[in-house]
């Protein structure tokens, strides 16, 4: 177990040197390899979790939504945490914060990390494993807002983006089989030595049809979780649909959560 690191937390006041200075920071602090307590099978497999004798590990999904001024201009994010536990949801909790800045490629935990670093201060479990709507390390400095995340709460995290930051895939991802997994390495726009493994094009769904096909998602670590284990446990979570169940379910809980407040 690290020290968790508040002092890395987004601040949306930095200049844009600074915040990518942060995020070089962050990546070097970062651990991109297996480094959690439970054994990843449980996940998929709940005999696995009888032979260990242990209590399922909590799983915890978190997704954005946006919430709008009387102008119509988005003033305020929501982020949307759900964990779950063996399959099961125990909890949910929203927290609402002001946009500071505007979205910048590459910069997007200092617009959305407060309320995502606020919802989860309010959840009354300790995650084992938190999964992100948005990038780990394939990211531009290898520091996407799960592996922001991740290290400020040193929590075991996951990326699962739904279009590709940067990188390049070692092969085509074009309508590949459920199960498929590409690696995405390290190019120029990455502050990595070209051909690191910074996480995988991982085919969670696919139609049973010639002539339409789904698009993979990009799942990479974002701390204290290797590329192999983050694309098997994104496998894992996924069933009956393209997104980690406990995504999916964070994404749902965030339209909930904004009808309530009346957008």
């Amino acid at each position: 177990m690290h020290d968790p690191r508040p002092d890395l937390a987004p601040d949306a006041g930095l200049s844009r040197e600074e915040m990518e200075a942060l995020q070089r920071e962050i990546a070097t602090a970062a651990v991109f390899e297996d480094d959690f307590s439970f054994d990843p099978d449980v996940l998929s497999s709940p005999l696995a979790t009888t032979a260990s004798g242990g209590d399922p590990p909590t799983v915890v999904g978190i997704d954005q939504s946006f919430l709008t001024n009387d102008d119509g201009d988005q003033d305020r994010a929501l982020s949307a945490v759900v964990a779950t536990r063996g399959g099961e949801v125990i909890e949910r909790v929203h927290a609402v914060t002001p946009l500071e800045i505007p979205y910048i490629p590459g910069l997007l935990s200092f617009r959305e990390g407060a309320p995502i670093l606020a919802a989860l201060e309010t959840l009354s479990v300790d995650p084992d494993l938190c999964l992100f709507d948005g990038s780990g390390r394939i990211h531009f400095r290898q520091a996407g807002i799960a592996t922001h995340m991740g290290v400020v709460r040193d929590v075991p995290s996951i990326g699962v983006a739904k279009s590709l930051l940067c990188g390049t895939p070692r092969a085509d991802t074009d309508d590949r089989s459920t199960g498929t997994t590409v690696g995405i390495e390290a190019n120029s726009r990455v502050d990595a030595p070209d051909g690191t493994l910074l996480g995988y094009a991982v085919q969670t769904r696919q139609y049973d049809s010639p002539n339409r096909h789904i698009n993979p998602l990009y799942v990479s670590p974002g701390h204290r979780v290797g590329p192999e284990t983050a694309a098997d446990i994104a496998l894992a979570l996924s069933s009956s649909y393209k997104l980690p169940e406990p995504v999916r379910l964070a994404d749902k809980y965030a339209d909930e959560a904004k009808q309530n407040l009346g957008e």
